[in-house]
């Protein structure tokens, strides 16, 4: 991992608490995923044959993560018309959205029925914060693997390490060699976030969201290079 405080070790930050969230809220949720809208797909038609709960905050994650992303976009845009800092904005919003998350899961939570008004709620902040971290990775880091999305950067990963055993990335080896770094280090600390967000929720339910939290703050601290 770069120095601390590089754009690389921000964006492993950000791929440990995009798994860590996503895996809380699958397991707290019904099978809710707040930053993988093709895994709500999937969960959604399960719900669906097999009758369980949670359908209605999977069909309203994906229009919810839109709006997010839709509005992150228009007030980004604004924000840099007044010269205010953008990044830093946005990443305090996310703590506060994570922080409110958590505060509503660990106080009305657990939630057998995830179709609840106030589990809506809860799940609708969880989504909010992993929407707004997939905008500003976007916008503001797109040279970097996404935080969230493992399968396209587990096949670009295994592609540059065919390429670089079999000596097809000869012409370009250095920039091969760094994309599948970034790669491998955002699929390790995403599985490590699923990995310490299910002990974690096993040991203490949703008070486990309270490192999710310190995460997003240390990241927001961390004034990266946008």
């Amino acid at each position: 991992m770069r120095a601390f405080g590089s754009p690389a070790a921000f964006a492993a930050l950000l791929s440990f608490n995009a798994g860590f969230v996503d895996t809380a809220g699958f397991l707290g949720l019904q099978g809710l995923f707040t930053a993988h809208v093709t895994g709500n797909f999937v969960t959604l038609g399960a719900a669906l044959v097999l009758g369980h709960h949670g359908i209605v905050n999977k069909i309203l994650a994906l229009p919810e993560f839109i709006v997010v992303v839709a509005l992150a976009r228009l007030s980004g845009a604004a924000m840099r018309r007044h010269a205010w800092p953008v990044l830093r904005i946005f990443l305090a919003v996310q703590v506060a959205l994570l922080a409110a998350f958590c505060a509503l899961a660990v106080y009305f939570g657990p939630f057998p029925d995830a179709d609840t008004p106030i589990a809506l709620v809860t799940g609708f902040a969880g989504v909010a914060a992993m929407a707004l971290q997939n905008a500003v990775q976007r916008v503001h880091f797109a040279v970097l693997p996404p935080t969230t999305l493992m399968t396209g950067n587990t096949t670009q990963a295994t592609i540059d390490a065919i390429d670089l055993i079999t000596g097809n990335a000869q012409l370009q080896p250095a920039a091969v060699r760094n994309r599948f770094g970034q790669l491998t280090l955002s699929l390790v600390t995403f599985a490590g976030g699923c990995a310490v967000a299910a002990l974690l929720f096993w040991l203490f339910g949703f008070w486990c969201l309270v490192l999710a939290v310190l995460v997003a703050l240390a990241a927001a601290t961390m004034q990266p290079t946008a």
